[in-house]
């Protein structure tokens, strides 16, 4: 069991997301990509070697993401974030495939609680699930983002991680909003 004691999670898994567990030689990759310039091909290269030298560790992935999100750079994010879903989802003995996730069967009552009670393993899989959604809607695949974020609704319904924005996104496509109005949440 992890430091958080987290059911499920990998030991350590709950650490390094925290950024424990690097080596110096990824630290270093990750820190010298993270100085370089958006979109910096250089960068690039810099974070596909830190995670070729970890590739289960969550943090070079996490900079790959936001690599490939700060540059816009979107269907590249959308991508490292399924690979962040399924890193997640094998430390927690979820399907890594997000659409095989069945909440109440899979989880149960206890690991639910869990979530709620915010363990870093869980979290880090939600933020995952959240980038995708976003990034779905944002690439025009509204039925995507859409069913992301019922799976979303189902693990966090107190909308602890502020999903429900993106449902109310979702649910005034395409018209014209009025800023001034208040942002309803979609059910």
């Amino acid at each position: 069991m992890s430091t958080s004691g987290s059911p499920g999670a990998t030991p350590g898994f709950e650490d390094a997301v925290l950024g424990a567990g690097l080596t110096p030689a990824v630290e270093a990759l990750i820190d010298k990509a993270g100085r370089a310039g958006i979109g910096d091909e250089g960068a690039l290269e810099m974070l596909l070697r830190a995670r070729a030298l970890a590739p289960t560790h969550p943090a070079p992935l996490i900079a790959h993401y936001r690599f490939h999100f700060y540059a816009n750079r979107l269907p590249e994010a959308r991508a490292v974030a399924v690979e962040a879903i399924a890193l997640a989802a094998s430390q927690l003995g979820l399907p890594a495939e997000w659409r095989q996730v069945q909440p109440h069967l899979q989880w149960g009552a206890e690991r639910l609680d869990e979530l709620r009670a915010h363990a870093v393993a869980p979290r880090f899989y939600l933020f995952a699930l959240k980038g995708y959604a976003y990034l779905s809607l944002r690439l025009g695949e509204a039925e995507e983002g859409a069913a992301v974020l019922a799976l979303l609704e189902q693990l966090d319904p107190t909308d602890s991680l502020g999903h429900r924005v993106l449902g109310a996104v979702l649910a005034r496509a395409g018209r014209d909003v009025d800023y001034d109005e208040p942002v309803e949440t979609a059910p």
